[in-house]
């Protein structure tokens, strides 16, 4: 059901605070149970008001309101209890969290509190800031701030099934996005949710950040995803990228994701074992969110616009880190003109990953040669300069080049060299192949790729003798270009 936010979820006013001292505390707390008597002998010398969050009679011989639907703890911003506030006029001057003599005596002005206690005790957690319950105290005291329309699921109604039926998954069950799940997602950005991120193709759809978070839910990421996931719709909805060319094509390529800087361990992505598999929570879930974003949003989906003749698994979603720290070489991202150490994710036009096996080069110059040999193959030995590619080096190959002292850019040079074509082997019915290029190629030696079109990225486990290449989709104005977004709080 579409509707705006009724006036019954508009910001409830923040209550005001007694002037004197006030107290917040929870009878399961041990420290506010040792500190009950504290606060007893301090009620008899100063103004003191007691909210307490779970037992209205807790504590005894003091003035107390009862605070277990925890409204006051909630506006007042409590994230510990006790909590000693004293306030003036109806404003917090001064706030004490746990239990401290020397600063509650100094809050309270009054000498000589606890004697026989220790000096100092921690709290414990406020009830208003309890995970289990912080989201829907959020919507009950501050009032939904989502703009999304409501779609109402009958009781009786299989909520999977419901999310199916109206054409919201890729195929698999998703998480449903309540509107508690969705403000907390919306805790992992600093942007504002109504603020716009890209105007999403094919049916260029206004996606703002809200939407973007629901879609995130969907797709089962934490908060901390939030940020990539929103770089990723902004590079996937760039005229560069040209995300419905690549969903309008009959190839079977995908966004693939590849994340660099020091997010991906703060978030825990993968970039070793088993790195383009599953079991990784971030990993599966960025990518996944990205295309759900293009799925829900924009309109894409398979068998409408997205006319892709086979496909490939990775377009339910395809993202990994890339490991820099094993990595002989600058990070990946350093090669689209941002520092090394710089939150960014790229997105590329990629199919999915093709492995390469060498178990017995010992020196860069043959293990060269086996990486151009399935290079020079990709899509097919007749296709030339209209396709990029990934070369993902895993750590037991990239030894072989750090053990020789060979750069990047000494890698990258020989792998053009390696790969230029011969033009007699690419004409029209060379080799028993009908396709190929026209007979002016003759004679000719032709890259396999432009200046450029080779990425080299670290990633994999590191044991096992073995790379891979991501084959890519047309670059060019008719095609797509790999971008590299910088990922923002």
């Amino acid at each position: 059901m579409s509707q705006p936010p009724s006036d019954s979820s508009a910001e409830l006013p923040k209550p005001s605070l007694p002037s004197g001292i006030v107290a917040f505390v929870k009878r399961d707390c041990p420290t506010c149970e040792v500190v009950a008597p504290v606060l007893a002998a301090l009620g008899g010398q100063v103004e003191l008001t007691v909210y307490t969050q779970d037992d209205p009679e807790f504590p005894a011989n003091v003035t107390r309101v009862d605070d277990t639907d925890l409204s006051v703890s909630w506006h007042c911003e409590i994230e510990a209890v006790p909590t000693l506030i004293r306030v003036e006029s109806g404003r917090e001057v001064e706030r004490v969290l746990g239990w401290h003599r020397a600063e509650w005596e100094a809050l309270s002005g009054v000498d000589g509190l606890g004697e026989g206690l220790p000096d100092f005790r921690p709290g414990c957690g406020s009830l208003s800031v309890d995970p289990s319950r912080a989201p829907q105290l959020a919507i009950r005291f501050s009032g939904s701030k989502l703009r999304a329309r409501r779609v109402e699921v009958a009781s009786l109604e299989d909520e999977q099934e419901a999310f199916f039926d109206r054409g919201w998954t890729d195929g698999l069950p998703i998480v449903p996005p309540t509107e508690a799940r969705v403000l907390a997602m919306l805790e992992g950005t600093t942007r504002s949710p109504d603020e716009l991120v890209a105007i999403v193709p094919p049916d260029l759809a206004s996606c703002s950040v809200e939407k973007v978070a629901i879609n995130a839910v969907m797709a089962g990421c934490k908060p901390e995803y939030l940020p990539v996931v929103i770089a990723a719709v902004e590079a996937a909805c760039t005229d560069e990228f040209n995300i419905h060319g690549l969903l309008a094509t009959t190839m079977s390529a995908g966004p693939v994701l590849i994340v660099n800087g020091p997010i991906r361990n703060r978030i825990g992505m993968n970039s070793g074992k088993n790195v383009f598999g599953q079991g990784n929570r971030a990993n599966s879930t960025i990518g996944r969110a990205l295309q759900l974003v293009i799925r829900n949003v924009g309109g894409g989906r398979p068998g409408e616009v997205d006319r892709a003749t086979l496909g490939n698994p990775g377009k339910v979603g395809f993202c990994f880190a890339e490991d820099e720290e094993g990595s002989p070489w600058p990070p990946l991202s350093t090669s689209f003109g941002h520092a090394a150490g710089t939150d960014t994710v790229m997105l590329f036009p990629g199919e999915g990953p093709r492995t390469i096996v060498d178990q017995l080069a010992r020196e860069p110059g043959p293990l060269v040669m086996a990486f151009a040999a399935a290079l020079k193959s990709m899509l097919t030995p007749k296709m030339v300069l209209a396709f990029d590619v990934i070369l993902v080096v895993a750590p037991e190959h990239s030894r072989v080049f750090r053990e020789a002292g060979w750069s990047k850019e000494d890698l990258l040079a020989k792998l053009h060299e390696a790969t230029l074509m011969d033009g007699d082997d690419l004409v029209r019915g060379a080799g028993g192949i009908a396709d190929g290029l026209p007979e002016t190629v003759r004679g000719q030696k032709i890259p396999k790729f432009k200046p450029g079109g080779i990425n080299i990225v670290h990633a994999g486990g590191g044991a096992g003798l073995f790379s891979a290449i991501i084959p890519g989709w047309a670059n060019g104005a008719i095609g797509s270009a790999t971008v590299c977004k910088e990922i923002t709080p």
